[in-house]
């Protein structure tokens, strides 16, 4: 089960007697998904295949249809098409609808059956690296996609608080009212903040736990905070979590100059990758498969 970069449209009828996945985007030669997968299905002795699926903007759909009618089982979805595949899923679990997007695809009986493994990805990567979210101040930067797709799972964990800090209050707010339900059953003070608010110790007069940053400004080597917010919200006992992953970012470098620990998003996208699996191919072989290990190979790579 070996997959090229090159090979960006994944045929299902390509591939007889092998079960065959793919992860959708555009673009999509850089995944790594393919390799994780890879290495899932050799921990757990399955015969399958695991592709690149590149689809043209405004496309989603159709190369969708194309896949699951050739035979295709189950696709991972990346940017720019979650909100796509929520669309075009028959069902939707739980998850998916708080989520608001979907990351992974299922063919069962005849159905498309959507889910959201992102927010599992990364609770599991931060308990992994032994950080404890049961009664912790937990502070998540953005309120796009990224954000709202974790913010259940992080609730369910029952932090002290879970606080929703973004350029405009608009769209914190929005989340607030849309996870008060949950967060109440958990028990979770749940708030929405600006950025600005962070440099304010009058308006945040704490340090956070933990501080995991959803926005897109990693990408591109900014921070979402200001070093008077850093300054405010990093302690040397602060954990300063980036979704973006494989370098150090420049918010992970505020964390970092204010003594605190920080990890990148790969571990996130490796637990991720394990939940679809297992959806995909069986509970029953979480024992057979070891994230961690994968994740320590991708590190080394």
């Amino acid at each position: 089960m070996s997959t090229t970069s090159t090979n960006l449209h994944t045929d299902p009828t390509q591939f007889p007697g092998l079960d065959v996945y793919v992860v959708t985007g555009n673009p999509i030669a850089h995944s790594k998904s393919p390799r994780i997968h890879q290495q899932f299905a050799q921990q757990a002795k399955q015969k399958m295949y695991y592709g690149l699926l590149l689809a043209e903007l405004g496309a989603f759909e159709a190369a969708a249809k194309i896949f699951f009618a050739a035979g295709g089982k189950g696709m991972s979805v990346t940017v720019p098409f979650k909100l796509d595949a929520q669309a075009f899923a028959d069902v939707l679990t739980t998850r998916a609808k708080l989520a608001g997007a979907v990351n992974t695809l299922r063919l069962e009986g005849g159905k498309i059956y959507g889910d959201n493994t992102d927010g599992a990805g990364l609770v599991r990567d931060l308990l992994a690296q032994g950080i404890p979210l049961h009664k912790a101040r937990i502070l998540l930067l953005g309120a796009g996609g990224a954000a709202r797709g974790v913010i259940g799972p992080l609730l369910e964990q029952s932090p002290r608080s879970l606080i929703i800090a973004n350029r405009s209050s608009a769209k914190a707010d929005e989340l607030v009212k849309l996870f008060a339900q949950l967060a109440s059953i958990y028990e979770v003070a749940l708030e929405a903040r600006t950025l600005t608010d962070l440099e304010d110790s009058a308006k945040t007069p704490y340090p956070f736990d933990v501080v995991i940053n959803a926005t897109a400004a990693g990408l591109s080597d900014e921070s979402p905070l200001s070093d008077l917010a850093a300054a405010n919200i990093f302690t040397p006992q602060s954990f300063a979590y980036d979704m973006v992953y494989g370098k150090v970012t420049a918010m992970m470098q505020q964390a970092l100059h204010r003594g605190a620990r920080v990890s990148d998003g790969l571990g996130m996208l490796v637990e991720q990758a394990a939940d679809a699996f297992l959806m995909w191919r069986g509970a029953d072989l979480s024992h057979s498969i070891d994230p961690r290990a994968v994740l320590a190979e991708l590190r080394r790579a």
